[in-house]
Parts: C-alpha cells; sequence; structure tokens
C-alpha cells in the first residue's frame, strides 16, 4: 500500500471508530447506563451476546488504531464483565489485534507503519532488529512485561524474520501476564482511590 494511501485509510479509520464511540456514548448516556456501575452492567448483561462481542471488537481496534489507550479499556473490561469474563474478552481482543498488527507490517512494510508509530519510536525499537535472536528475546519479554508499546512491537516484529509459529507463541503465552498485571493494577488503583476520597 504506496503511502498516501495507507495514511488515508488510517485517518478515515479513526475518523469512523472516534465518531461511532461518541454515537454509542450519546446512545448510552440516553439510556441512562452512564448513571452508575451496576446500570451498565445491567445494560451490558441485557444485551446478551453482544456486549461481550462489542467490547472484544473495541479491543481489537484499539491495538490496531490507537484511538483510547489500552490499558484504560482493559480495566474497564474486568470492571464491566468481572474479573474472569473480563480477563478473557481483552485476551480475545487483544491477541487477535495483535496478530492483526504482525500480518499488517508484514503484508504493508515500513510505510504503512511509519503512519501509526511515531518516527522516535520506530527507530528506536527497530535498532533491535539488527540481531534478530535479541529481538526475539528481547519482544517475548516486552511482552510480558508492561515496559514498552506492545501494539508498535508487534508492527515491528512483522518487518523481521520472526516467524507467524514463534510470534504467535510469545504473544498467546505472553499477553495473559501482561493483562492481568494491567487490570490488577488500574482497577485496584481505581478502588483505592475511590475508597479514599468517600
Amino acid at each position: 500500500m504506496e503511502a498516501p494511501r495507507s495514511r488515508q485509510v488510517l485517518n478515515a479509520s479513526t475518523l469512523v471508530c472516534f465518531a461511532a464511540a461518541i454515537t454509542v456514548s450519546v446512545y448510552w448516556y440516553h439510556l441512562g447506563v452512564f448513571h452508575d456501575l451496576h446500570s451498565l452492567q445491567g445494560f451490558l448483561n441485557s444485551a446478551g451476546w453482544f456486549g461481550p462481542l462489542a467490547f472484544i471488537l473495541i479491543q481489537i481496534i484499539q491495538v490496531v488504531i490507537p484511538v483510547i489507550p489500552g490499558g484504560v479499556s482493559t480495566a474497564a473490561g474486568v470492571l464491566l464483565f468481572g474479573p474472569v469474563a473480563g480477563f478473557s474478552y481483552n485476551y480475545i481482543g487483544i491477541v487477535i489485534g495483535s496478530l492483526i498488527n504482525f500480518a499488517l507490517a508484514r503484508h504493508y512494510g515500513q510505510a504503512f507503519i511509519r503512519h501509526i508509530i511515531s518516527a522516535h519510536t520506530f527507530n528506536k525499537y527497530m535498532a533491535y532488529t539488527k540481531n534478530q535472536r535479541r529481538f526475539d528475546r528481547f519482544f517475548a519479554l516486552a511482552i510480558v512485561l508492561p515496559v514498552a508499546p506492545d501494539d508498535a512491537l508487534c508492527l515491528i516484529a512483522g518487518l523481521t524474520q520472526m516467524s507467524w509459529r514463534r510470534f504467535c507463541l510469545i504473544i498467546f503465552l505472553g499477553k495473559p501476564i501482561t493483562i492481568a498485571a494491567y487490570s490488577w493494577g488500574l482497577v485496584t488503583g481505581a478502588q483505592w482511590l475511590m475508597h479514599w476520597l468517600g
């Protein structure tokens, strides 16, 4: 995909996602589901399979198109659906999004991903790819420990000689640790803050 074309697609996708988020938020506000957490949980439960599916799609989108912070949506999944179901939906959405990022980078190359991540981030982490074995170890560590931009690294990994098998193995085994850490940290922090303010 040519650079101008990829930029147009990315801009259009971001605008569509942003408009959809505003539309859904306004609709939910008029329904009263934002009055409290229990109201929103009740609405999602009454929606049946649509609630979890919509959330998984949101997680996929936020991985591929960075519209909302991933940590915020991850914590929201646990708060809205509970620790077990929320973790499962987070895992499914984030893993699918990571696989899409890897595939996009492998298919479209540097010109495409340079429109998604900053030049500083791209140059910083591309330096690790000069040694494939070193990059593989670094990538696995970054996925397990939330110390680096996972989504950007999935894109960069797609530019390397990393096999699909190794990439999937790292993502499938490493993401649960990262998701659990984000969920526990953000939810616990929010509960502590609410208790302190209360």
